[in-house]
């Protein structure tokens, strides 16, 4: 028996046609998505640079971050379809590094999230 249980949810990489009803979908872009799974949509641009006085609470977040952030708060809140994990379909290297990004270094959403690809 494993002593540890990671209850984040997993997050990773793959397309529209990899989710099942216990998925969400993170999708940069515009791409179509199907109906009866939660979605959300970010696009791979830099975000803003830390508060002039440095302070880490006061960092622009990134729009990967901000969209995990919304779909997990969604999901807490019972406004989005229940899933268990999240399929990030990202068609540029910039998208993947930004969810990377967001996921492992975020203020918040490593709480939340976790990377499994």
């Amino acid at each position: 028996m494993p002593l540890f249980v990671d209850a984040r949810v997993p997050v990773r990489f793959g397309s529209v046609s990899d989710t099942d009803a216990g998925s969400a979908l993170l999708i940069e872009g515009d791409a179509p998505a199907p109906d009866g799974v939660a979605v959300v949509r970010f696009t791979a641009e830099a975000a803003a640079g830390p508060h002039p006085a440095g302070c880490p609470c006061c960092a622009t977040r990134s729009p990967a971050a901000v969209a995990l952030a919304a779909l997990f708060l969604a999901r807490a809140r019972g406004k989005a379809v229940f899933f268990r994990t999240v399929v990030a379909v990202c068609p540029t290297p910039e998208g993947q590094a930004a969810v990377r990004a967001a996921v492992e270094s975020d203020p918040l959403v490593p709480a939340w999230f976790r990377m499994i690809s």
